[in-house]
């Protein structure tokens, strides 16, 4: 664990915490580390989640599945980054979506019941722990709001628009780079893969954008 201490450092969930602090609110919550392999589902939709996850390596992947198979990509979560925290303010709610691995890695997985519930020991850092997770979910909540405006849009060209424009908008720079493949994409604006990528050809030679890749540019 203590490998990983410089990473827990810079995460929001942890931040103002020494290491000593970090070690003993990690004891706190009983943390375990869990490996995982590219393609394995998690945790699946309908099980209570018990315990919020923080990425340690790797990469997790949240994803909604319907009837038919189709999957729509809500969020990832890399290094630093954790999932399951909404779950963490009501424990034993069924997940009704599935958490992947994108890539093999390591999770940090914390106990739910003690995250918001003062610990015998009254560890004078735990309040610091539970403001950090509300600052947590109050960004998850205002991705999701941003999501929603960008999935609003009518047509194809209006949801990658939106999400480009975001992007120049986070990074304060008309160049950037996108952290989705362009599958990802389409599942993340839930629009047809093949008709984004005709929809980015025609928006590259109107001249509106240029792209290699996962970098873009918008004219």
């Amino acid at each position: 664990m203590r490998a990983y201490l410089p990473l827990l450092r810079t995460t929001t969930l942890m931040q103002g915490l020494t290491d000593r602090e970090i070690e003993d609110i990690l004891r706190c919550l009983s943390a375990v580390e869990r490996p995982f392999v590219k393609g394995e589902t998690l945790f699946r939709t309908g099980e209570p989640l018990r315990v919020m996850g923080l990425v340690l390596e790797g990469l997790v992947c949240l994803e909604k599945v319907d009837f038919w198979g189709n999957r729509s990509l809500l969020a990832q979560a890399g290094p630093g980054e954790i999932f399951g925290e909404v779950y963490a303010c009501e424990p034993g709610r069924p997940l009704h979506i599935d958490v992947a691995a994108g890539e093999a890695g390591k999770l940090l997985l914390l106990d739910v019941d003690r995250v918001l519930t003062t610990c015998t020991n009254a560890c004078p850092f735990h309040a610091r722990l539970i403001r950090n997770l509300l600052g947590v979910v109050a960004r998850r909540a205002y991705s999701l709001s941003r999501k929603l405006e960008h999935i609003s849009g009518r047509t194809t060209r209006a949801k990658l628009l939106s999400y480009l424009s975001e992007q120049a908008e986070r990074t304060g720079s008309s160049r950037f780079s996108i952290p989705f493949s362009r599958q990802e994409l389409a599942d993340y604006l839930a629009v047809d893969r093949s008709a984004m990528s005709a929809e980015l050809g025609k928006l590259r030679r109107e001249g509106i954008l240029s792209f290699e890749k996962n970098r873009f540019e918008l004219l």
